[in-house]
């Protein structure tokens, strides 16, 4: 069993930055894949971004490109989400998940999940 628990969020006015993070329980995180999601109100959850469980490989969807990065420290159990140049089109409630598969986009595809934090982004 894998427990996140996210932090980090806030209000923030466009062009600044915050950092989240996520603190995972249990001693076979490090075995997961973990990805960001968002979801505004009155939208669907949307992938932001993952990395491999040994932190080598990453990847983001094409609307935080060059803004956001995705790292971890396994020591720590914790993966982090700098996220830079913030637009307030950003606001949104952002989820740590945990996945053991090889696809990191579909939400269906992981398997536990934080209860999120809020990121709210003011013009």
């Amino acid at each position: 069993q894998v427990q996140l628990v996210e932090s980090g969020g806030g209000l923030v006015q466009a062009g600044g930055s915050l950092r989240l993070s996520c603190a995972a329980s249990g001693r076979t995180f490090r075995r997961y894949a973990t990805g960001w999601f968002r979801q505004a109100p009155g939208k669907e959850r949307e992938f932001v971004t993952a990395i491999s469980w040994s932190g080598g490989s990453t990847y983001y969807a094409d609307s935080v490109k060059g803004r956001f990065t995705i790292s971890r420290d396994n020591a720590k159990n914790t993966v982090y989400l700098q996220m830079n140049s913030l637009k307030p089109e950003d606001t949104a409630v952002y989820y740590c998940a945990a996945t053991n598969g090889l696809e990191w986009e579909p939400r269906t595809k992981y398997d536990y999940w934080g209860q999120g934090t809020q990121v709210t982004v003011s013009s």
